[in-house]
């Protein structure tokens, strides 16, 4: 009941029929379209991702009037008919509808948007087309493609795992500033990722249009070698008083296969479990820390900042 409330306040669901085409007979329609999204997306919201849970959930006079129906909901084959009419130009509709209810939540113009890219797994439990094995997270999974902007979402987009984790993005990000600058023109937008969106010819065009970056950078032998002698000198400080160090440098760094030299501000950091150095690339100006601490959120090392 709490998803129904959020969902009429949001016009969400409202939207996204708005938008999905509906081919059938309307003189012989049992189950409206509007309808059948509510009890597929409060279904998956609530845990329920196998089309057959619905078999018993149709029954449920609770969830009945969460989809502000009456009578027993769709079976599992109506919802399934439902998400296999769905087509490319059908999702490209639904993304649009996230976007544009995130521009409809603003009262007035944002000065500041900083938009975070973030690729994660989606794990599988059968043979599903288009699922990978995934070193990294060692099991058999897709690997989507989130945007967030503070917690709104703004892009969800289903890729498969043995891809690259920035496939597409460059093209996402273009959509979403071109989308958002329509609206505020004067608006500043910030790309945030970790080290796997560091690509060269992305930052180029984010610098031709006007769009500032932080994001990681991997670490290697020649980065390390360039923050040598403030990693000793946090050593030195923590064996002294046995309390994290940390300091911050400003470098510029250029890998061989880049276009030109950009700015890295790099983490000489040394606690407890040893030395921890960390690298961004930025286009940011200002003190190096506010930059690494407010702006950048490293994974796992502190919370995100708002995007708004």
């Amino acid at each position: 009941m709490a998803l129904r409330a959020a969902d009429q306040k949001l016009g969400m669901i409202a939207a996204l029929d708005a938008v999905i085409k509906d081919p059938r007979d309307a003189d012989q329609i049992v189950h409206r379209q509007q309808d059948l999204l509510r009890q597929r997306i409060y279904g998956l919201a609530m845990g329920y991702e196998d089309l057959n849970d619905h078999d018993t959930l149709r029954k449920d006079l609770l969830w009945q009037s969460a989809a502000e129906r009456a009578q027993e909901l769709a079976s599992s084959p109506t919802l399934c008919r439902l998400e296999n009419r769905a087509d490319r130009a059908t999702v490209v509709a639904m993304s649009k509808v996230l976007v544009e209810l995130f521009v409809q939540s603003f009262q007035e113009a944002p000065s500041e948007l900083i938009l975070d890219f973030d690729a994660t797994d989606d794990r599988v439990h059968g043979e599903q087309e288009g699922r990978a094995f995934h070193g990294y997270y060692g099991d058999w999974c897709f690997l989507p493609l989130y945007v967030f902007c503070g917690e709104q979402l703004l892009v969800s987009y289903l890729r498969p795992s043995n891809a690259d984790p920035a496939r597409h993005a460059w093209a996402i990000l273009q959509l979403l500033v071109t989308r958002l600058r329509q609206e505020w023109p004067q608006v500043k937008i910030i790309l945030r990722g970790d080290s796997g969106f560091c690509r060269w010819r992305t930052l180029r065009w984010c610098e031709q249009n006007k769009v500032d970056y932080v994001v990681g950078l991997a670490k290697n032998d020649r980065l390390l070698a360039l923050v040598e002698k403030p990693m000793e000198q946090a050593a030195a400080a923590f064996e002294a008083t046995k309390e994290k160090q940390r300091h911050f440098v400003r470098l510029e760094y250029a890998a061989k296969s880049w276009d030109r030299p950009r700015t890295v501000i790099a983490k000489a950091e040394h606690t407890a479990k040893g030395a921890n150095p960390r690298f961004i690339l930025t286009s940011l100006e200002g003190q190096e820390q506010n930059i690494y601490d407010k702006i950048y959120c490293a994974r796992g090392e502190m919370e995100p900042t708002a995007g708004r």
